[in-house]
């Protein structure tokens, strides 16, 4: 018995040896309040490789177990993760990134004599009225502009019968890919929505997530139809009570209970 007991333990420090050393293909997205998360630099500061986000954010870069990440952008402030098993083990990772924001030690407000307390300075300066398409009362002001995928798709299949890029595009399989790309941007939308209904202590206390498991376990709701469906209800009600269901079926997976 004591034999195997050894035997064991000499296993796991193996295979915990042989995952550090193995390297992996992390794929994840990062996203920030703005949404211009393109050509964000992720670098792993332990093996020196690099990448770069594309214009959605997302991105890819070779891991083992512990190295360092960074990523940086001019507009944002630099954040560094360690690669933990469970980043490690998941299928895409989300990383939210802040605003660099430059504070200033002084400011001067003259010469328009401001004291610095805007309730006070509001009433005595001469503001012109806000114009926009909506306050103008255009017929357009309303209408929800295109992402970058759907401009792109919309390009790819426009005048199938006065131009011979709509079939070139169908046959080289771009068609097909931009409309795997605006789907996916879609779903990932509706994902990262429902994330912010809630707290991640929310998560942790009442689903028993681990915090460093949430983006998987949404992930694991993502790919699931229903989904889908239960979030354009638009219901948080229906919406947590799915979380709450999933959540038992993703710990019992996953060996968390």
């Amino acid at each position: 018995m004591r034999s195997r007991l050894l035997l064991l333990l000499l296993f796991s420090s193996v295979f915990s040896w042989a995952q550090i050393g193995e390297f992996k293909k992390l794929e994840g997205r990062v996203y920030s309040d703005d949404g211009d998360v393109a050509a964000t630099h992720v670098l792993n500061l332990t093996s020196k490789r690099a990448s770069i986000t594309d214009e959605y954010g997302y991105f890819a870069i070779p891991v083992k177990l512990y190295d360092t990440l960074e990523f940086s952008a001019v507009q944002y402030k630099k954040k560094i993760i360690v690669i933990s098993s469970a980043i490690f083990e998941s299928k895409l990772i989300s990383v939210g990134l802040e605003d660099a924001l430059t504070e200033l030690d002084e400011v001067t407000v003259t010469p328009y004599s401001l004291s610095g307390n805007l309730l006070t300075d509001l009433s005595t300066l001469d503001i012109d009225p806000v114009v926009t398409s909506s306050t103008l009362g255009l017929p357009n002001a309303y209408v929800k502009i295109p992402t970058k995928a759907e401009r792109e798709l919309q390009a790819a299949t426009k005048n199938p019968i006065m131009s011979m890029d709509a079939l070139l595009n169908g046959i080289s399989g771009r068609t097909k890919m931009l409309k795997k790309r605006v789907e996916r941007n879609k779903l990932y939308d509706r994902t990262e929505r429902v994330r912010t209904f809630y707290a991640d202590s929310v998560y942790v206390k009442q689903l028993s997530i681990p915090e460093d498991k949430i983006d998987d376990f949404l992930y694991y709701c993502e790919v699931d139809p229903r989904f889908q469906q239960i979030v354009d209800t638009h219901s948080k009600i229906e919406i947590w009570e799915y979380l709450r269901r999933k959540s038992l079926l993703y710990r019992e997976n996953n060996s968390l209970d």
